[in-house]
């Protein structure tokens, strides 16, 4: 039997919450109080949003019931522009359990979340890509876009 992808309700949300830890580790965070603070902020805000309908998320299914992989789409606000609508859909949380790897599951993911935006007239998405998924995003015809920040901390530059 093939994985099949679903959309995600307020009740996967364990699912979702030990995802998005495996993707921040995988990105190398070992803050364990950083991880845990997070992971509770993230399972308050994603879950007021899923039941608003402003976070949408789909999980692959293995055969045996198991949930495989998983992403999110969360309609951000942005300032509406001539050529920017508002809410933009922006990806996110994306990850695919370790022993599920290299089965094309995060693929199905961004094709299923691209095809609701195209559905529901959105003319772009937009993530942040960590490296290892860089090539998955180039192949499914993402581009890098360029943003800048500024650390707004005591230890910052004056502004």
């Amino acid at each position: 039997m093939p994985f099949t992808i679903r959309p995600a309700t307020p009740r996967d949300m364990p699912h979702l919450r030990r995802q998005r830890d495996g993707m921040f580790r995988d990105m190398g965070i070992r803050d364990e109080e950083g991880l845990r603070e997070a992971d509770l902020a993230y399972a308050k805000w994603a879950r007021a949003r899923m039941k608003s309908g402003r976070v949408l998320a789909w999980l692959a299914i293995a055969p045996d019931g198991r949930v495989a992989a998983g992403g999110a789409v969360w309609l951000r606000d942005q300032q509406p522009g001539p050529r920017r609508k508002s809410p933009l859909p922006y990806l996110l949380s994306m990850y695919t359990e370790p022993e599920f790897r290299g089965k094309g599951l995060a693929t199905k993911i961004v094709k299923a979340a691209t095809a609701w935006a195209k559905t529901n007239g959105y003319g772009k998405m937009q993530l942040h890509a960590s490296k290892a998924g860089r090539p998955i995003y180039e192949r499914l015809g993402w581009t890098r876009t360029w943003e800048m920040e500024v650390k707004c901390s005591h230890r910052g530059p004056a502004l």
